[in-house]
């Protein structure tokens, strides 16, 4: 394996990889996860001071890689200029892996390829995925704690919590499979989609690992039917139709130009899609395009709102379109351009899964049980 410099404060996988943002990372040792993007097959582990990393396999040629990154830079560029980003501290790493050598070094494995580009790529993939240069996690959780008692006592021991930069379209589809669901039946749901319509990257310790499939593969009629023998229920439905709405309006193109439009009118967008409310179009907002002051208000949010912000919604029965908007205006006045980061620190900080492991974290082992999205 490789590392690069990164402090668990700044990245902690736990939080960030199960916390309900992503559903295709698989704990596959002790202390380490694999898991897909970016077109190749990552194992990911860390201690106090490194992430380490292998890749296995790659789909896509050099060439479309670069044209990506190239886009994703400028939109990103954009996203921080725009936000005034440009002072805050950003994580210092190396620009390129650092090679972990000794008695502790495993041999390479069988189905590892040897990229034609150089390791600094993958290790620009991974510091754009996990956003590590988009903010110092350590100067926000400050400015934070500053402007919230609540966040900052879940700070004390939920560090390193970080928005992952996820691909739209993988992020959309596995937040349909979301709705009414809990995360081990999400992620099942998500790897049948993959196993039966993504291409297939390739084998890693007997484990075959496929891509996310594309929105064109979605469209076909039969779709719909083969996900509902394959348990999907009528969320079948729903992610046919909206494969097929989001090919009319110009296929995955037309998802990461959401990116560039301000944060209501992207919401507003997808809100047209079927099987998305107000709920998963924030969370796509927030996880896979870049609109970091979205703020997911789903019934677990609320209830924290009640208990801890906003005593005078206690009367209120359901989340409607008043509530959902007032909360959301109350987390973004409070934390800023960044709200949703905070509110997902928020968030992780009162899962039960979680309460064990922040006292007990050297373990790394969330607690066996099914958790609910709430809806």
């Amino acid at each position: 394996m490789k590392k690069i410099p990164c402090k668990k404060s700044e990245l902690n996988l736990l939080y960030s990889l199960t916390g309900g943002q992503c559903f295709r990372w698989h704990k596959t040792d002790e202390e380490k996860w694999t898991g897909i993007f970016a077109h190749r097959v990552w194992t990911l582990s860390q201690d106090a001071n490194f992430l380490y990393y292998e890749v296995f396999g790659s789909s896509v040629s050099d060439s479309h890689t670069v044209n990506t990154s190239e886009e994703e830079k400028k939109t990103r560029k954009t996203e921080r200029r725009r936000k005034g980003c440009s002072a805050a501290k950003s994580v210092k790493l190396s620009s390129a892996g650092e090679t972990i050598t000794g008695k502790d070094q495993q041999e390479n494995h069988i189905n590892t390829l040897m990229f034609s580009e150089s390791d600094a790529e993958n290790v620009r993939l991974l510091r754009n995925y996990f956003r590590l240069d988009d903010l110092s996690l350590e100067d926000y959780y400050k400015v934070w704690s500053q402007n919230d008692p609540h966040f900052q006592e879940a700070a004390v021991k939920f560090q390193g919590v970080r928005i992952l930069a996820q691909d739209p379209v993988e992020n959309l589809f596995s937040f349909i499979c979301s709705s009414n669901n809990n995360i081990s039946r999400i992620s099942s749901m998500v790897e049948k989609l993959c196993a039966q319509y993504g291409k297939k990257l390739t084998d890693v310790n007997g484990t075959s690992y496929h891509e996310f499939p594309e929105v064109v593969s979605l469209t076909h009629p039969s779709v719909e039917n083969n996900l509902r023998k394959l348990g999907f229920g009528y969320r079948a439905k729903f992610i046919h139709q909206s494969a097929c709405m989001i090919e009319k309006l110009g296929g995955s193109d037309w998802l990461y130009k959401l990116r560039n439009l301000p944060y209501a009118e992207a919401k507003a967008e997808l809100i047209q899609l079927p099987g998305i409310g107000a709920k998963v179009a924030d969370c796509i907002c927030l996880m896979s395009l870049n609109h970091l002051e979205s703020i997911p208000v789903d019934t677990h949010i609320f209830q924290v709102a009640v208990q801890r912000y906003l005593p005078h919604l206690k009367n209120c029965k359901s989340v409607t379109d008043r509530v959902y908007n007032e909360i959301g205006d109350y987390f973004r006045k409070l934390y800023g351009d960044y709200a949703g980061w905070a509110h997902t620190v928020i968030f992780c900080a009162d899962l039960k899964m979680f309460q064990t492991n922040s006292t007990q974290e050297s373990s790394n082992k969330p607690k066996a049980r099914k958790r609910k999205i709430p809806s």
